[in-house]
């Protein structure tokens, strides 16, 4: 076993508190690799923001949790070595076990997330519960679920969306103890977020979603004043890298995502955590095909993965410190 003190990890409890009290949300990227994380450490540091940098069940599995425990250290040290003192915090998402969630707190998380959203109300309220238990008695922080976001992220997979009932989120947190609590809102999974029969197409030929239940939101803030909240599925899916991907070979259509705008709109409410996968893996998956439509000779992964890497900085740098108002915080 291993603390997360030892790695110089943060749990979230301070870094909620603070971004509630400032209007911000903290940024919550997801990596598989060493280029991701890389990118994330340097882009958070870059801004001086804080960070939660997540790993999905089939992502530790990827990058083997042995590993992780090591890249997660070594992202902290990146971070100092570049004089910032920016919080970081290694978090499970979409944990869907008391057994992968005691795991991952005995090898090093600081924060783990138990979704047991798709089970019966007091059924998910009992798994979450043995959860925030065994964490708390380690200083690690705990998130959990209310309502079921549609999409498909990794081991995640949901044809309908269930927004979160607001009558239910007083008692979920009480008899939970639960620290966060990702609501379903209209946010989803994925890069098709929604079909395009149920956007609007502008003059300009663009599809606009339609538009979050931020009165959802703000009946739960009315129901949990002061408490963290969050929006799970919340990449904005960047036109610029959907173009890109299609320009070199790659068969996006009808990818959409979270305006901007409303997430901003989100941060500034009791919305502390902002979760954004697709975007990265979207900016990196550009980067490449770009490298192999111009370079078609090139095999040195350096050469492609160093790109992906650069372009997932700038990425994250934009919604640090445009669409999540995180950064300059630290």
């Amino acid at each position: 076993m291993v603390s997360y003190k030892e790695l110089g990890l943060s749990n979230t409890k301070e870094m909620f508190q603070k971004a509630f009290d400032g209007k911000y949300a903290i940024p919550a990227y997801n990596f598989n690799n060493m280029e991701q994380l890389q990118a994330i450490v340097t882009g958070c540091a870059q801004t001086g923001s804080p960070v939660i940098m997540q790993v999905s069940s089939g992502a530790r599995k990827y990058a083997n949790q042995i590993l992780l425990q090591y890249m997660a250290q070594g992202a902290v040290e990146i971070a100092r070595s570049l004089g910032s003192s920016i919080p970081i915090c290694l978090h499970l998402d979409h944990g869907d076990s008391f057994e992968l969630a005691k795991s991952c707190i005995d090898s090093g998380f600081s924060s783990v997330m138990i979704d047991a959203s798709h089970f019966p109300f007091e059924e998910n309220i009992a798994i979450t519960k043995k959860v925030v238990e065994y964490a708390h008695d380690r200083d690690v922080s705990v998130e959990a679920e209310l309502g079921v976001l549609a999409g498909i992220e990794d081991e995640v997979a949901h044809e309908h969306s269930n927004y979160t009932d607001p009558n239910e989120v007083q008692e979920f947190v009480s008899k939970t103890g639960v620290d966060s609590l990702a609501i379903s809102i209209g946010t989803s999974h994925g890069a098709f977020k929604f079909k395009p029969k149920d956007c609007t197409l502008t003059a300009e030929g663009v599809l606009v979603p339609p538009p979050l239940r931020f009165d959802i939101l703000e009946e739960i803030e009315k129901r949990l004043p002061g408490f963290a909240i969050v929006l799970h599925g919340a990449s904005s899916v960047v036109p610029k890298y959907v173009d890109m991907i299609n320009q070199y070979g790659g068969k996006l259509d009808a990818a959409v995502g979270i305006p901007e705008e409303q997430l901003r709109r989100a941060a500034s409410s009791a919305v502390c955590k902002i979760n954004i996968d697709s975007d990265g893996r979207l900016a990196m998956t550009a980067a490449i095909r770009k490298v192999f439509a111009e370079s078609p000779s090139e095999f040195d992964p350096r050469k492609y993965l160093g790109p992906a890497r650069e372009e997932l900085i700038e990425l994250i740098k934009h919604k640090n410190e445009k669409v999540l108002g995180s950064a300059g915080r630290y």
